[in-house]
């Protein structure tokens, strides 16, 4: 449901990026190191809160 692809070339000068998606219409971009990395924790925030994966309030569970 969640996607974290994260493009970092092997030369250290080069800038990193990220791309997260989900199939509840969650998409971000991130460039560079700083906000690769909080992209990274974002995602897995998202995970937890994500309405697809999360128990809807009132839903019987099967």
């Amino acid at each position: 449901m969640a996607w974290l692809h994260i493009t970092a070339p092997p030369n250290w000068r080069a800038t990193p990026t990220a791309t997260s998606k989900c199939a509840c219409g969650w998409d971000r971009i991130a460039v560079g190191r700083r906000r690769v990395l909080a992209l990274t924790a974002d995602h897995e925030a998202h995970k937890n809160a994500c309405p697809l994966r999360t128990p809807q309030e009132g839903r019987t569970a099967a």
